[in-house]
Order: structure tokens, then C-alpha cells, then sequence
């Protein structure tokens, strides 16, 4: 067997980050929905023969990606290894294997070499309709939702299940954008699987088990390492959110000792009637996600630097909700972990936790009404990602309309426009939403869109931060709450079913995110800056950071 050196180890483990990012840009180039194609809903990654990660694409989401690294574990142990040939494919959407919801398709791909298999490549992305109620809130359980399919073949020695994938085009109202995506998923494990074979031919190898055990070791090393850096001990927090029948407590412990982290959601409200329930592999990924933004974020993601994280919560809470929870919207609240944990984070390092964000996307599936169809009118389903703004840093301001934790970048006005009968009439950011401190929050942005037809549509509403928006840290103020209605009407409930009518216009506001420090202590020049530019009012000016010398004919509204 060749020996190679830590040096050769370093630049094979650097051609592996090179193809998974390759992966994830064939996938994105491929697909047919906005949501995939523009705004990266996605994750790749290539695996070694036990099924652990051996690197993942920098572009997606951690609610892709962190599930994708222990859903292909389940797959490959579902399948004999015997069976498996060269060309095959396995496929689920199962919210409790894949990512959480239906809507996102999880494939896994065996590589071979001379004739065995020697890893896996994987990827996972967001398809826009299953049938059902659709992408909403309404569902009472799992059947309400969609397409459910359990682990099974896709592609088999290269030939593609036609009658699946009639089925899946059959039980959805956009079937052309769902059998582009899929065959965009499959290209992406393919080319993962073809420049896999490709860099071991080059480097010599016979399996991947060498290189495996040093980018695994040398990355739980790493993060150890990181690890000890934190004090030892338990630390607590709660956060208090909009919910939807009630509002729901959140609550986590997480212990840091020098074997590792865990982290405990014990306390938390139990599960919801409606479809906003978290598996716990989609809250772990986030959860997770957001220690290592804190803790070595700069060694790679892979089994190796998240095999020290450990999370758990009680059964039946709405953080590990059981099948058959309706959980069609789980990103609401799955996306509001990272503050959770960064609340616990800020207790043992308070010198490098950013103030709470916006966090949950703007998340707006929009569908035709269902007398459109009866009509014989355009029948479409479309999914919009837009976000608000993150906390400020210890020591930078907040970010405005930025997507975190999602990494969901903002659906285009232009490409919205060309794949649904909507008209988008404004979009700016929204002045003073950041939440005022030394360090600014970032900016939420208003929004407004009508029909671009004399068709009504309909709006599935599941967001949050509307009535308890971000909070600042050390001395910050509040950002922004977010807020939704009909043009000059009263502020809506964020989540449930709105009817928008030919004519009306649907205005949404992202939330801004919380300050950090005293905003008295904001320089001077920051601040100047921030009045030149639109983002605060010479009120807040005045009334939050103390400036004095606001010219009389300033607009103090």
C-alpha cells in the first residue's frame, strides 16, 4: 500500500473540498426551481465507505448539510452492500432521514473503484411542490403535506425508476420543475462519484480508509482543541417565540467539558397542532451549526470536527417532534436555535457572540387560488426566500437582508416575476430596524407584491419574530419586529393561509436585528454615515445614540 505524507494528505483532502463544491455548482446550474437555481437551497458531499463525511460543499444550508451527514449512514445501512452496483441511486424525502420536511429530496450515490465500493456521494435539495396542502402551515400531520417516500432505488445501474418518478410528477402542481430538479440531483452525485474515481486514479489510491482516518482524526483534534478554549461548565437559556396557536418557550442547557459539548433542549414546549413541528436532525443541524460558527470555525465540516457536539431533547417537545408531526414548516422555528445556543455561547464568551438576528426566513410560498385551476387558468407554486437582518457582532455592525443562519440567499425580483403571474412593486431596506447599540443591527427590508393578473393567489404564512423581536446584547436595543398585511390593513398573524385578491398588495418587513453595546458610544462617524445613508432617522439619531446636531429641516419622522 502507499504511504503518503501528511503534506500529500493535505492537498488530497483539498481536492476532495474542491469536488463537493463542484457537485453543489452542477446541482444549481441544473435545477429547474428559483429556490434552488438562485437562491442555493442545496448541500453536497462526498463519504467514505462507513458512510462518514469526508467534506461537504461551502455552498448550502446547514439544514441540508449537517442532516445529509448522518442520513447517509441510515441509507447505506438500509441497502446491501453486496447489491450495490455501479450506477445506482437511492432516494428519500422522509422528514426524520432527510432534511426535515417533504419537500427536500436526499439522494445517495455508491463510488466504486475496480469493481468495489469505496464511498458515497450525496446530496440533498428543495423541490417546490409535493401535492397536499402544499409548502404551509395548515397540515394536521405528515399525510396533510405532501409525497412522502421512503428510502428507496432511484437509479438503477443508470436506468432511472420512470414509474417514481411519474408518481412524483403526478402528485405535484409544478411536475416539470420537480422532474428538472431530480434529474439535477442525479447529476450532481454523478459527477461527485466520476471526479472521485478520478483523484484517486491520479493519487494511487485503492480506498479511501487512509485518507478518511486523517481528515477525520485531525479534524476531531482541531476541534477538541477548540473545545478546551471554552470554559467548562453548563449554561443556560431560554428564548421566548411567536408560535402559532400559543406562543412557545424554547430551551436549552448546553455543558462544555473536554471531551466534548452536549447540548440539551429539556424544557422546551411540546409540539404544535399545526405544521411547524422540528425533527431533532434538523434542529441538531442547526443547533450544531451554530457552536461551530463559534467553536474552530475555520476547520472543515465533516464527521470528524461534528463528532464532539451531542444533542438531545425530550420526545414530543417541538424540537423532536415524532412522525407523523406535521412539520412542513420546521425552518421557522429550527432557524431560531442558532440564538438559543449563541445565548448559552454568551455566557462563557461574551466577548465573541453576536446579538440575536432575524434568524427564521421570510419564507413565502405563494400558489395560484384553486378556482384558477377550475377555470383554466395558470396553475403555478412558487417559493420565496427573502430575510432580515443579522445581530450586531461584538465589534462589526449587523448585516442587513442577510441569510443566517439559513444561507438561503434572497429570491430576485426579476426571476420571481418570470416564474409566477406576481408583480413585485418595491423593495428597499428598512430604515431604523436595526436594532440601535455601538455596533448596529442589521437591516430587515419591506417588501410589496400584487398579482400581475386579475387572478387572486394564495399565501402561506409561517414566520416569526413578530412578536418578540431580537434582542441586543450589552447595553443594545431591539431590532425591528417583522410584520405582514394587506395594504393599509392591520398587521396579520405570522403564520396561517392568506388570500391576496386582484388589485391588493401584499406588504411584508423583515426584522432587523438586535444592537451591541451602548449606542451613546457609537463613533461618530458610523453614525454620520448611517444618517447620510437612509439607514436610521434623524429621530432615532437623536433619541437612541444622543446626536445633537440634527440639521432643523431633517425629516424627524
Amino acid at each position: 500500500m502507499t504511504r503518503f505524507t501528511a503534506s500529500q494528505y493535505q492537498v488530497m483532502w483539498n481536492r476532495l473540498l474542491a469536488v463537493v463544491e463542484e457537485q453543489a455548482q452542477a446541482l444549481i446550474r441544473a435545477a429547474f426551481s428559483p429556490i434552488v437555481r438562485e437562491c442555493g437551497d442545496v448541500s453536497a458531499g462526498i463519504f467514505d465507505f462507513q458512510g462518514r463525511m469526508l467534506a461537504q460543499a461551502v455552498t448550502g444550508t446547514p439544514g441540508h448539510i449537517n442532516t445529509m451527514a448522518e442520513a447517509v449512514k441510515d441509507l447505506r445501512g438500509r441497502f446491501p452492500l453486496q447489491e450495490m452496483k455501479p450506477g445506482d441511486i437511492y432516494m428519500t424525502n422522509d422528514p426524520w432521514i432527510a432534511s426535515g420536511h417533504l419537500n427536500d429530496f436526499l439522494l445517495v450515490m455508491p463510488a466504486f473503484r475496480d469493481g468495489r465500493v469505496i464511498g458515497f456521494t450525496s446530496c440533498t435539495s428543495h423541490l417546490v411542490d409535493l401535492g397536499g396542502l402544499g409548502m404551509g402551515p395548515e397540515g394536521s400531520d405528515i399525510y396533510d403535506e405532501g409525497l412522502l417516500i421512503p428510502p428507496c432505488k432511484l437509479v438503477d445501474e443508470g436506468e432511472v425508476n420512470a414509474l417514481l418518478l411519474d408518481i412524483i410528477k403526478a402528485n405535484s402542481r409544478e411536475p416539470i420543475a420537480n422532474e428538472g430538479d431530480i434529474y439535477a440531483l442525479i447529476a450532481c452525485c454523478e459527477i461527485g462519484a466520476q471526479r472521485l474515481s478520478g483523484m484517486m486514479q491520479e493519487f494511487g489510491l485503492d480506498h479511501l480508509d487512509p485518507l478518511s482516518e486523517h481528515i477525520i482524526e485531525t479534524s476531531r483534534r482541531g476541534t477538541l482543541a477548540a473545545i478546551a478554549e471554552v470554559p467548562a461548565g453548563t449554561y443556560r437559556n431560554s428564548l421566548r417565540i411567536d408560535g402559532y396557536e400559543t406562543e412557545i418557550e424554547l430551551s436549552a442547557s448546553l455543558t462544555v467539558a473536554e471531551d466534548g459539548i452536549a447540548l440539551d433542549f429539556t424544557g422546551t414546549s411540546g409540539c404544535s397542532s399545526k405544521g411547524i413541528n422540528v425533527p431533532l436532525n434538523y434542529a441538531t443541524a442547526y443547533s450544531v451549526f451554530a457552536l461551530r460558527c463559534i467553536i474552530g470555525p475555520d476547520i472543515p465540516n465533516n464527521a470528524g470536527s461534528l463528532e464532539p457536539f451531542k444533542v438531545t431533547a425530550p420526545a414530543g417537545c417541538i424540537l423532536n417532534a415524532q412522525p407523523p408531526a406535521a412539520v412542513a414548516m420546521r425552518h421557522t422555528i429550527g432557524q431560531l436555535t442558532p440564538d438559543l445556543v449563541f445565548g448559552c455561547l454568551h455566557q462563557a464568551l461574551p466577548d465573541r457572540i453576536p446579538s440575536e438576528g432575524a434568524s427564521c426566513m421570510y419564507d413565502l410560498p405563494l400558489r395560484s387560488a384553486p378556482e384558477v385551476a377550475r377555470a383554466g387558468g395558470r396553475v403555478f407554486a412558487v417559493e420565496l426566500a427573502h430575510n432580515g437582518g443579522t445581530g450586531a457582532r461584538p465589534s462589526k455592525d449587523g448585516l442587513s437582508a442577510t441569510a443566517f443562519p439559513s444561507g438561503v440567499w434572497g429570491s430576485q425580483v426579476e426571476i420571481t416575476e418570470s416564474v409566477a403571474p406576481v408583480l413585485i412593486t418595491r423593495r428597499e431596506l428598512r430604515r431604523d430596524s436595526g436594532g440601535p447599540g455601538k455596533w448596529r443591527g442589521g437591516l430587515g427590508q419591506r417588501i410589496e407584491l400584487r398579482a400581475a393578473n386579475d387572478k387572486p393567489f394564495l399565501v402561506f404564512l409561517s414566520v416569526d419574530r413578530i412578536k418578540f423581536p431580537a434582542q441586543g446584547r450589552g447595553g443594545g436595543g431591539a431590532g425591528a419586529p417583522g410584520s405582514i398585511r394587506i395594504g393599509d390593513g392591520p398587521n396579520l398573524p405570522g403564520k396561517g393561509e392568506v388570500r391576496v385578491e386582484a388589485g391588493e398588495t401584499l406588504v411584508f418587513e423583515t426584522p432587523g436585528g438586535g444592537g451591541f453595546g451602548d449606542p451613546r458610544s457609537r463613533p461618530g462617524e458610523l453614525l454620520r454615515r448611517d444618517l447620510a445613508d437612509g439607514l436610521i432617522s434623524p429621530k432615532s439619531a437623536l433619541l437612541d445614540y444622543g446626536l445633537e446636531e440634527v440639521e432643523a429641516s431633517d425629516d424627524q419622522a
